[in-house]
């Protein structure tokens, strides 16, 4: 009996220790945040939603760079693809060009410390962001950065939802096909894409290029207007927020995980109220626990309130979009969940232009093709199991 009181002492300190390192970490960190949006921008944008196609050409790119390659990626993985992606680094550093690589210390976490010595060996600058530290060591872990940006040369850039490793090929039979966004970017935006970068490698390694002008080519005025606006566990929902409630028309919502906050969620409930047709489009496959069963109790009132929810069928849709009233379109690297809301360092591009939305809205219909519709007779018969399910997922959704 006295080994049991102990024992559920120990959990309730370390229960204590944790809820406030996460509450002064979080009130650590909304201090430093200041908000940074970019100015609008003109640029050529090209959408890719297969990984075979956009590595093929990602690769070609960073064959062909002559001064630098300039990569950070949330998960690198240690499998046979990603040795690859590592060779060539190592193959253009010893060439002579200046590659740098920002990897999330929690995301590419599998990467090995010979993997890494060998890339330093071969001339690449290789940093980990986002290093857990004191005192706030338990939120500090939780606070990712899940960016995924690539600039090349300083005049080509890539911005979206695919990773390094052999899922994102289709080489894994239980997440395959892969379905993702992902832009390809020419013109004045890499700008801005490649300061996020030299941001995100100065917090990194307290070396700063920001102001060196070899980096910032002068670069010409493409067609799509556009936007990248980043977040650091704060605006992000503000921004959705602010989209949402100026619909009119039409929400469209893409998302591997779909754990809104209470703001969006009261925000797509109030659009359906005046009208505003709400489709959200969610893997039926899930690549992480709980995730979905997470977003059960958000898609059954928005379900009773009229919103149509489609699961995808054929493989597995990471692809993160959001388009409203086919007049601004959303491609970038945060989920529509709480993690990327409130914890994680996200960069996304809104889009304006009435031909890419067309192309986006053409590609999300296709998805759609690929997907089964979700019924509120589904997700809402008895399911003892699922229930409790839900009810995890409810107290850590913060952290799914």
């Amino acid at each position: 009996m006295n080994i049991l009181l102990i024992f559920i002492g120990i959990l309730f300190i370390i229960g204590i220790w944790l809820r406030l390192d996460y509450l002064l970490g979080r009130r650590y960190q909304l201090s430093k945040i200041k908000r940074r949006e970019y100015p609008f921008r003109q640029s050529d944008l090209e959408l890719f939603t297969h990984g075979k196609d956009l590595f093929t050409d990602l690769f070609d790119q960073m064959n062909g760079a002559s001064h630098h390659i300039h990569i950070l990626f949330y998960i690198v993985k240690n499998d046979k693809f990603s040795k690859e992606f590592i060779h060539t680094l190592q193959k253009k550093a010893k060439d002579g060009v200046e590659v740098r690589l920002l990897l999330d210390w929690v995301g590419s976490s599998s990467i090995s410390k010979n993997t890494i010595n060998s890339l330093k060996k071969a001339g690449v600058h290789v940093s980990y962001c986002h290093v857990p530290r004191a005192p706030f060591f338990f939120y500090s872990l939780q606070v990712r950065n899940h960016r995924k940006l690539i600039i090349i040369d300083g005049n080509l850039g890539y911005i979206g939802g695919y990773n390094v490793g052999k899922e994102y090929i289709d080489f894994d039979p239980k997440l395959s096909p892969w379905r993702d966004y992902h832009l390809k970017m020419t013109g004045e935006g890499v700008l801005d894409l490649q300061r996020e970068f030299l941001k995100d490698w100065r917090v990194a390694t307290k070396i700063n290029l920001l102001q060196d002008t070899v980096y910032f080519p002068s670069l010409y005025k493409g067609s799509i207007k556009h936007q990248l606006i980043p977040s650091e566990g704060f605006f992000l929902e503000e921004t959705f927020s602010t989209l949402i409630q100026n619909a009119q028309k039409s929400i469209t919502i893409g998302s591997p995980y779909f754990i809104p906050s209470k703001q969006i969620f009261q925000d797509l409930l109030q659009a359906l109220e005046r009208g505003v047709k709400v489709i959200i489009l969610v893997p039926n496959r899930s690549d992480h626990a709980l995730v979905k069963e997470a977003s059960f109790p958000f898609l059954r009132k928005l379900l009773k309130n009229g919103a149509r929810i489609y699961q995808f069928t054929e493989g597995f849709y990471h692809a993160k979009s959001l388009l409203v009233d086919h007049r601004v379109c959303d491609v970038g690297t945060a989920n529509f969940d709480k993690r990327s809301l409130f914890l994680n360092h996200e960069i996304n591009c809104y889009i304006y232009d009435t031909h890419f939305i067309q192309q986006m809205e053409e590609i999300f219909n296709k998805d759609i093709q690929n997907a089964k519709p979700l019924s509120l007779d589904e997700i809402s018969r008895k399911n003892p199991f699922r229930a409790m399910k839900e009810l995890t997922a409810r107290m850590l959704s913060h952290f799914l």
